[in-house]
């Protein structure tokens, strides 16, 4: 199962092109039976293909596929099962020449064999430091590569603005060394990752940090327990906090937004384009 190489690359190139030009929306499609929002809805193949032409009709410009949850507390999957779980459906998403496919996953040999199916973005939660080997698998199979800051422990007395940037600044340096273009790299502030809920907001708040790497910036808000805490909003009544979080994120820069909802941030994006650019 080896994808075409170049074909990959021009979907890869496209896709950073187009995220330069205008904000995307990823699409969640999480295999797994536990994720905090969505887990055992799409479990089966046939679910979650159902699910992801949903997405794609909606106007997901980019299906993100999960096989191991990241939710706090969530049972640790062996790196078979997730690899069984999200080429369950990778490759028939890729049969589709113009998809955009992800793999949400911090494993080198998940990642690898994603981007043999057809896969052209690591989704790495962990910012290639959990698996000494994602690094090299990013330069390896040519992939773009979501870095994203998670210091795995909350620090409420942190300078976040600070270690934000001097991970960011590690992170650059560590694909410069295996070999990953500056341009394949895509950072996300990592809202919900290691820090307390008040910090979440805090980083929401200095995108600006992250504008200065020169690269696109994904975030990853939708449906997440900080929304719920200051709204006191169970997980399904999270859709209003969720679409103001990314229109904020879009208006400090965010170029991607990873959500599980996509018909609702796709028409609040058009609204907040057409308004911003009759100005």
């Amino acid at each position: 199962m080896n994808a075409d190489r170049t074909k990959r690359a021009e979907l890869r190139d496209d896709i950073l092109a187009r995220a330069r030009a205008k904000v995307l929306v990823m699409g969640i499609l999480n295999v797994t039976p536990d994720s905090f929002s969505d887990g055992g809805q799409f479990v089966d193949a046939p679910a979650a293909l159902a699910q992801a032409a949903a997405m794609a009709t909606d106007g997901a410009d980019i299906l993100d596929v999960g096989g191991e949850s990241t939710r706090p507390g969530a049972t640790k999957v062996s790196a078979a099962d997730e690899t069984a779980r999200v080429l369950s459906v990778i490759p028939a998403l890729c049969e589709d020449p113009t998809r955009i496919v992800s793999v949400d996953t911090y494993k080198a040999s998940v990642a690898r064999a994603a981007a043999g199916a057809g896969a052209v973005i690591i989704n790495d939660v962990w910012g290639m430091t959990r698996d000494d080997d994602m690094a090299r698998a990013v330069a390896d199979t040519g992939s773009a590569v979501v870095v994203t800051y998670n210091r795995g422990k909350a620090d409420a007395g942190l300078n976040l603005v600070d270690d934000m940037r001097a991970f960011f600044d590690d992170a650059f340096a560590m694909a410069r060394e295996a070999g990953i273009p500056r341009e394949h790299v895509i950072v996300d502030p990592g809202v919900g990752f290691g820090k307390t809920w008040e910090q979440n907001f805090g980083v929401l708040a200095r995108l600006d940090v992250l504008l200065d790497f020169g690269v696109p910036v994904l975030v990853g808000v939708s449906r997440k327990s900080f929304i719920g805490k200051l709204l006191d909003r169970e997980v399904g009544d999270r859709l209003i906090g969720s679409l103001a979080a990314g229109l904020a994120s879009v208006q400090r820069g965010a170029s991607m937004l990873r959500v599980h909802d996509v018909a609702a941030h796709a028409d609040a994006l058009k609204m907040w384009i057409a308004i911003d650019e009759a100005g």
